[in-house]
């Protein structure tokens, strides 16, 4: 409709609607047949708000006609890639919103990996340990005949080297990318050599209290120093782990894990535990056989240094249990390889405890010190320990000696 001068008024066709047509030739609008009165300069918006661009939702104004809205961000992990989207799309689990918000990006596949710094220095450390410990264990068995070594149970010192060599090593399965044989044995081996390591001490010390508190020359508490009872503290100990991890391999296996949403822009691979009663129960029977050595070691401490380790093991203890209860808060506030991380710590440094405590201050007398790793050596020690601490020579100390 066009307004003149004179009142009059008069209809004009501007365009026409074909709905035959071809999509985009069906409405057709004449822009310059189009008179506009002094009032408007401009076309005239047919809403009252600004068009939302991608990245935004139309967000409906209360009280309001529909056309009235406000242009709100998309959520969290949610997109917009055209304009006024009444509704954000959620990206798939593989991909997450970019900046903008207004498309979804590949997410980043991330796990421990050995090329990195994080996972080469667990490597250098377990292999640099485990290649010390058997050094010691070349040490203890090319000086299995002196005393230093027969005092402290040989076959049970072998089986404790052995077990942390194997720790040192186990480290290794938590690097690289998890597959489901690497989930199934990498706690199991774990939690299995730890507890033979854990039974070869508490072994070591239920033989050092037994051999100086319950035994005399000839009486029968002698035959509970015997290697035979050693040996089947160790059996029996680490044969209910072994029950333990086959009742959660049976239940709720680990198995491989994604984790899409841990933190942005990574999906990181790593292994579900399965059963976190089972993993936990493990790790509790572990560090029961722990505090079980660390109470017998604390209580035979102040036994005779000369044929006595417990002081050795008290503090490996110490250092054992110091290590775990702080990496339990620990690993569970953390997430992805951070959490890999923790564990694979917690192992080395556990080790490394146990190695430096119990057997460093040996090897020092062995090699350093060969003139007191004899029976001559330990026998004038023995006399000056008995003399000072009781004025008289401890009843059958140096017997005792022999027994281990």
């Amino acid at each position: 409709m066009v307004n003149f001068d004179m009142d009059g008024e008069a209809l004009v066709k501007v365009g026409q609607f074909i709905p035959k047509a071809e999509t985009g030739h069906d409405f057709v609008i004449n822009e310059e047949a189009i008179v506009w009165t002094w009032t408007y300069a401009e076309i005239p918006c047919a809403t009252c708000s600004e068009s939302c661009g991608p990245g935004f939702r139309q967000t409906p104004l209360d009280g309001q006609p529909i056309c009235c809205f406000n242009c709100s961000l998309c959520p969290e992990w949610e997109i917009s890639n055209k304009m006024n989207m009444k509704h954000c799309m959620k990206c798939p689990e593989d991909e997450y919103p970019n900046k903008e918000k207004n498309q979804c990006v590949p997410k980043v596949v991330t796990f421990l990996d050995v090329s990195e710094p994080l996972g080469m220095a667990p490597i250098c450390v377990a292999l640099s340990c485990s290649l010390m410990t058997s050094l010691v264990l070349c040490v203890f068995v090319k000086f299995q005949d002196t005393p230093m070594v027969k005092a402290n149970n040989r076959a049970l010192s072998y089986t404790l080297l052995i077990s942390l060599t194997f720790c040192f090593l186990c480290s290794l399965l938590f690097i690289g990318h998890s597959t489901a044989i690497t989930c199934l044995l990498r706690q199991t081996i774990f939690v299995i050599v730890f507890t033979v390591a854990m039974s070869s001490i508490l072994a070591k010390t239920t033989t050092v209290v037994l051999a100086f508190r319950l035994t005399t020359l000839g009486s029968r508490g002698r035959m509970w120093v015997q290697s035979r009872v050693s040996s089947s503290v160790v059996i029996i100990c680490s044969g209910i782990q072994v029950i333990l991890c086959g009742v959660w391999l049976g239940i709720s296996p680990p198995y491989p894990d994604r984790d899409a949403y841990s933190e942005p822009g990574q999906i990181i691979i790593g292994c579900n535990e399965g059963s976190v009663i089972a993993f936990y129960s493990v790790l509790g029977y572990m560090g029961f056989l722990a505090l079980g050595s660390f109470t017998l070691a604390f209580l035979a401490r102040n036994l005779p240094d000369t044929f006595n380790e417990a002081k050795f093991i008290t503090f490996s203890m110490l250092v054992f249990c110091s290590v775990w209860v702080s990496f339990l808060p620990t690993y569970q506030s953390t997430k992805g390889k951070a959490m890999v991380t923790v564990e694979i710590f917690s192992i080395l440094a556990s080790s490394a405890g146990l190695l430096s405590c119990i057997f460093i201050p040996k090897c020092y007398m062995i090699l350093l010190r060969p003139d007191r790793n004899t029976h001559e050596g330990i026998k004038n020690k023995v006399i000056s320990s008995g003399r000072n601490h009781s004025g008289s020579l401890p009843h059958h100390s140096y017997q005792r000696h022999n027994q281990f």
